[in-house]
């Protein structure tokens, strides 16, 4: 990553405490933690290179150094070109940075100390402002972990729609024993895969499947979407593993949801919103390892993340981070990812009530992967 700044000197040599904490906030711009900034200056009162540590609050340390070339202009002399290389731990933040602290000077070298405080959210730009007119924009690379875990969990496989269609290096858009239909009833938009119930050609509503079958397949680890889920009879949104290996069928169901069933069903409300959604395991088509029905609020209101964590003989479901049904069994075979629009089963067939076009989409904002 590379920050540039500039500030007048004049002020500097004025406000030395300021400038020189605006330094510090500089430096440590890119993320939550405690700062050191360490400072030369020439003759004339220009930082010539500087150099800072931050810790942050997860233990991980930033290092930054940077050096500065100065021009005159007029009466004032403006530091300009400065450029950090910094080593950033594996995330991406949004910094509004403060600072606070202490400053001396020594024949023109000094040490400053500050704490940043910074507010963060993943996957954006971060602008950073202090006293002293040094501003910063940061962009890191973020390496997300699972949501609500803890301990070692390395990345495999990440899809967070940031394009404007679907990367087909990673993804089909049709089941493996189907031809597919050419009726486009799912696109990738404002960071997300949306997929929604639609009517083809002929009048009726088809399945759409979007998976990773002969491109990524995982044996164990931790999955997790991030999605919302669409309303209506027959809709029947999914997210799945599953492998076709010879005549053997592995599955694990990570969230299947029937907002067609109606509130006699306990899958959804009198409107068919979905209010539950099950997590179930298939040793093999038609051998059952163990299912579960969660009972929620309206999946259909808010974004939820649905996760699964599968060890060698357990498996552990999750839902907005907290686990909610765990199956010691045994499912040793590499799986491939799947997310689908089907219809039936317990949500019934949709009809002329069931809302079409993306304003009622299964609306995903990312697939991720760790091995564990």
């Amino acid at each position: 990553m590379t920050l540039k700044v500039s500030f007048n000197i004049a002020a500097m040599r004025a406000l030395s405490l300021t400038t020189f904490t605006g330094v510090a906030a500089m430096l440590t711009a890119c993320g939550a933690g405690t700062g050191t900034a360490q400072y030369s200056m020439d003759a004339n009162g220009n930082i010539t290179s500087a150099s800072a540590t931050t810790k942050f609050a997860n233990g991980l340390t930033q290092t930054a150094s940077l050096s500065s070339s100065s021009v005159t202009t007029g009466s004032a002399t403006t530091a300009t070109g400065v450029t950090s290389t910094i080593t950033n731990p594996p995330a991406t933040s949004t910094a509004t940075s403060t600072t606070s602290g202490t400053s001396s000077s020594t024949g023109g070298t000094g040490s400053t100390f500050g704490t940043v405080s910074t507010s963060t959210s993943a996957g954006t730009t971060a602008t950073g402002t202090a006293p002293g007119t040094a501003t910063s924009s940061t962009t890191a690379t973020t390496t997300p972990q699972p949501f609500g875990q803890t301990g070692k969990f390395t990345a495999a496989f990440s899809e967070e729609f940031n394009g404007t269609a679907l990367d087909t290096t990673k993804w089909n858009d049709r089941i493996w024993y189907e031809a597919g239909n050419a009726t486009k009833n799912y696109a990738v938009s404002n960071g997300s895969l949306k997929i929604w119930p639609q009517r083809d050609a002929t009048g009726k509503f088809f399945n759409r499947t979007i998976d990773t079958d002969g491109k990524y397949y995982q044996t164990y680890g931790f999955f997790e979407i991030e999605a919302k889920l669409p309303i209506g009879k027959g809709t029947w949104p999914a997210f799945w593993l599953f492998n076709h290996i010879g005549t053997r069928r592995p599955e694990i169901d990570i969230m299947e949801a029937y907002a067609g069933g109606g509130p006699n069903s306990g899958w959804s409300d009198a409107n068919f919103h979905p209010t539950a959604y099950a997590a179930t395991i298939w040793i093999d088509a038609g051998k059952l390892g163990g299912t579960k029905t969660m009972v929620t609020s309206d999946l259909s209101a808010a974004f939820h993340k649905y996760a699964l964590k599968w060890e060698a003989g357990l498996q552990t479901f999750y839902f907005d981070g907290k686990p909610v049904y765990s199956k010691a069994v045994s499912m040793p075979d590499p799986m491939y990812l799947m997310l689908d629009l089907w219809y039936g089963s317990a949500s019934g067939q949709p009809d002329n009530t069931t809302p079409t076009g993306i304003g009622n989409s299964f609306e995903v904002n990312y697939v991720r992967a760790w091995k564990i």
